[in-house]
């Protein structure tokens, strides 16, 4: 998986120049749709959706996105049928030996956000394995969201502040972020939802309250380049407010 800009993307790059969202998440959603529109088995699905992923990191790096955080597994998921979260299990497994040996050697640090806990032993240490290898690398962070939900990181959130002894009055948003699985990163400007569907199923709740959302038909197999440029054009049309009004953000700009 060749991550590196190539020549052709240039013009590209010059349409986006300071305008690219430094942090995009992605719900990656479709997949058993798109096998089913094709009459193959769900796992024909996952794995293309699996594909699709290896052009979207590179797609990430050559619109020099600087955190990209998917959504693989919730916590919900668990309630589908056991031969698919097998499958799905594999298919990290898989991913792992395949992919980060160059995603590493390409500057990508993997990062995972989630829980370990009920996760095959032999795939929750090469997912330790695959974030301590990477960790140093700075071109492009990758948070993989497995076994994770929203709900659940704020309950660990508050789990661990009440461990630290933090007292109530001392309790802020700013304290809540920052013992979040991603408490050391900016919060995501993008949302993408794929597949047609308009709900964020749980994920990044805290951390996307005023991100732009992007949601699109298309299924996640599917979501190519294009799409995910098209994703950063619109991002790129957006007037982020933050809560002020637009003479104040005039003023501010002045």
């Amino acid at each position: 998986m060749k991550i590196l800009t190539d020549n052709s993307m240039e013009s590209d790059m010059e349409d986006l120049t300071g305008r690219v969202p430094r942090h995009v998440a992605i719900i990656m959603d479709g997949n058993g749709r798109w096998a089913k529109k094709r009459g193959l088995p769900r796992a024909a699905g996952h794995r293309q959706g699996t594909e699709n992923l290896r052009k979207i990191i590179r797609a990430a790096v050559e619109f020099d996105v600087k955190i990209l955080t998917i959504y693989a597994f919730s916590t919900e998921n668990w309630n589908r049928p056991r031969r698919e979260v097998q499958l799905l299990m594999r298919i990290l497994e898989m991913v792992i030996d395949r992919e980060l040996a160059e995603l590493n050697q390409e500057g990508v640090q993997i990062r995972h956000i989630g829980e370990l806990d009920g996760i095959d032993s032999r795939v929750a240490k090469k997912v330790v394995q695959a974030c301590e290898t990477t960790a140093h690398n700075t071109r492009l962070i990758l948070n993989v969201a497995f076994n994770y939900g929203g709900r659940d990181e704020i309950v660990h959130a508050v789990q661990n502040m009440m461990r630290e002894g933090i007292a109530p009055e001392d309790v802020s948003e700013e304290s809540i972020s920052q013992h979040l699985y991603t408490g050391d990163l900016p919060d995501p400007d993008l949302v993408i939802r794929t597949s047609g569907e308009f709900r964020l199923s749980n994920f990044l709740i805290w951390q996307s309250a005023y991100a732009e959302h992007y949601y699109t038909d298309v299924l996640w197999p599917d979501f190519d380049r294009i799409c995910f440029k098209a994703a950063l054009d619109e991002f790129a049309t957006r007037t982020r407010r933050f809560g002020k009004t637009d003479e104040q953000l005039e003023t501010e700009s002045e």
